[in-house]
């Protein structure tokens, strides 16, 4: 119904904004990361919004990026998540972090949010993981990051390595797991990377 909303900010707190919309002030829910990023009072913001509809109300829920806003319609497909349950993991994990915690079965990464422990997580998880892509999360990561050219290379190499782990007997999951942890730099080649990921998979 509302794709986004443009304005100035009148109020933010660590859980909503106040927007001025051509004199009309919206109050819109935000997660704590949003509200650090949030721009002063007086400042003009675009704000991706999505309406929650309730018998008693009706809630806007934003977020500064519309990555954020499409993992947040994803989390809510998710049974037993409500809307502030979803704001709630997206305040402790960017929608990159929460793409690879789901790909490499972190439960431990998403049961920091609050309220949600690591049954809900091993849930979310199991509900998630076909609707998301390795080559999709690091192909975000990079449009996200705004990275050179070289970083892409990297970024390449990533995903090229953690294909050879899994074309060794590996699972996806460790995988990305061994990749993620190893120290890369942007000389490192997929053969370098795929070194450093080895040694990690001996503390997995």
């Amino acid at each position: 119904m509302i794709a986004y909303l443009q304005g100035i900010v009148a109020e933010v707190t660590e859980s909503r904004v106040i927007l001025d919309v051509n004199n009309i002030g919206f109050q819109i829910f935000i997660s704590a990361r949003d509200a650090q990023a949030m721009p002063g009072r007086g400042e003009e913001v675009r704000i991706f919004t999505y309406l929650n509809v309730k018998e008693d109300a009706m809630q806007l829920f934003g977020f500064l990026t519309q990555d954020d806003l499409e993992m947040y319609k994803l989390l809510l497909s998710v049974n037993g998540i409500g809307p502030k349950a979803a704001l709630g993991i997206l305040s402790v994990l960017t929608a990159d972090d929460l793409r690879f915690a789901v790909l490499s079965d972190d439960v431990k990464t998403i049961a920091k949010a609050p309220g949600i422990g690591a049954k809900t997580a091993k849930k979310l998880i199991l509900e998630l993981k076909d609707k998301l892509s390795l080559e999709d999360a690091f192909e975000r990561k990079l449009a996200d990051t705004a990275l050179s050219a070289s970083d892409g290379d990297i970024s390449d190499a990533r995903s090229e390595a953690v294909q050879a782990l899994t074309a060794l007997g590996y699972s996806n999951s460790d995988a990305l797991k061994a990749v993620r942890r190893a120290e890369i730099t942007e000389d490192m080649d997929t053969e370098t990377i795929l070194k450093l990921a080895l040694k990690q998979m001996a503390f997995l």
